[in-house]
């Protein structure tokens, strides 16, 4: 690269930060052994858009949101989708009226032919208005997760009975932290976030974690699972199924069901972590994924974007043919600086604190060499003319 050509580069150098604004490189905390992301990261990918759902009424059951799996929406074809918990399977003789579906009792319990692991799950029932019974005798179902774990449906507005087999409760072995149900023949909404357990080798890195949100009011609060749970022995820890259906329990009463989806979860590592948080093998091949798309996005640009593209790729992992090539550029690049007369150096100022940033952030972290001769030589050019005085 001859002066000129240097000299053009830098005119037409980017500003720091990026084109949609998603953040800035060499600014937050690097990359460490279990971070594959630095903090406020411009390369971390974006949320996916989910259309938000409506609120049920009454009246009315809500929408779904976008991306929502929707087991039972009202119609009648959607008792397709379920059949009778038995084996082989056999239709159910469950009922869909109005809209609703409806336990028929005595006619056993009923499953999703859909399996499905770690997801939000949502769930609305409704006990029968005419009060007939007591504690477990009154308005009982259950929703099962996977198939074995059972969040409690039991018409407890006001019917004591067993702490853990309370509605809202993972039966067997959590009570909720409240009682927060409508009267009997109100639409009692639920929400469910399922995380099973994760084992690795037969040794459990995560017991698995169960959250419910009972008529918008938080009644499991993230409640290690100690297994599935069950009716009268103490239920014991272990692994659950890769994935599972969802059961409805026919307790012998007339409950009934409507609006019934669910939103698959990002799979989670063998260590129970989400992509947040790895462990040391997980972060560092991370890493070297995002280096590796950082660097294939480099190739794609000329000049001093180039250059500062590939910096940021050594924020995640270094790679010797890149240092060799951004060393040859931001030499050049210095160079050209050293030349500009004293009335072109204040207009490009912006430009030369982006690299200059740049150097000492990589410098820091340990992703430059403590003697890259262009840190030193920028830095002192940005103290020469007062640039680094906080004002």
């Amino acid at each position: 690269m001859n002066t000129r050509l240097a000299f053009l580069a830098l005119c037409a150098l980017p500003c720091l930060a990026s084109a949609a604004n998603t953040g800035s490189p060499f600014y937050g905390d690097p990359p460490d052994e279990h971070h594959p992301w630095a903090v406020h990261d411009q390369n971390r990918p974006q949320p996916v858009r989910v259309e938000p759902g409506t609120f049920s009424s009454q009246e009315q059951p809500g929408q779904p949101p976008s991306d929502a799996i929707v087991l039972f929406g009202g119609a009648a074809s959607d008792l397709d989708k379920w059949e009778a918990d038995k084996n082989p399977p056999e239709p159910t003789k469950w009922e869909v009226k109005d809209g609703i579906l409806q336990c028929v009792p005595k006619s056993g319990y009923i499953r999703t032919k859909e399996q499905f692991a770690d997801c939000q799950l949502h769930v609305e029932w409704s006990e029968p208005a005419d009060i007939a019974g007591e504690s477990q005798g009154r308005g009982n179902s259950g929703i099962f997760l996977e198939g074995h774990l059972e969040v409690q449906v039991l018409d407890n507005y006001n019917n004591p009975t067993y702490a853990d087999g309370f509605a809202a409760s993972l039966y067997g072995i959590n009570p909720p932290m409240a009682n927060a149900l409508r009267k009997p023949g109100e639409w009692q909404v639920y929400d469910i976030v399922f995380r099973k357990p994760v084992y690795k080798e037969g040794v459990a890195l995560d017991p698995g974690y169960v959250t419910v949100v009972c008529n918008g009011v938080l009644v499991q609060d993230h409640t290690p699972l100690e297994g599935p749970g069950g009716h009268h022995n103490r239920s014991k820890t272990g692994p659950f199924p890769e994935k599972g259906p969802l059961k409805l329990q026919d307790h012998g009463n007339p409950v009934k069901y409507r609006n019934i989806w669910y939103r698959p979860l990002p799979k989670r590592t063998v260590e129970g972590a989400t992509e947040g948080s790895l462990s040391p093998e997980a972060a560092l091949a991370k890493r070297a994924e995002i280096a590796q798309t950082v660097r294939e996005d480099a190739a794609k640009l000329q000049g001093n974007a180039k250059t500062l593209r590939q910096l940021e790729s050594l924020v995640y992992a270094n790679d010797d043919a890149t240092l060799k090539e951004v060393t040859a550029s931001v030499n050049e690049l210095v160079t050209v600086v050293k030349a500009l007369p004293a009335d072109k150096l204040e207009s490009k100022k912006g430009d030369i604190m982006t690299f200059n940033n740049a150097l000492q952030y990589l410098t820091k972290a340990n992703d430059l060499p403590a003697d890259f001769a262009a840190t030193k030589e920028l830095a002192e050019i940005v103290k020469a003319q007062g640039w680094n005085k906080k004002k």
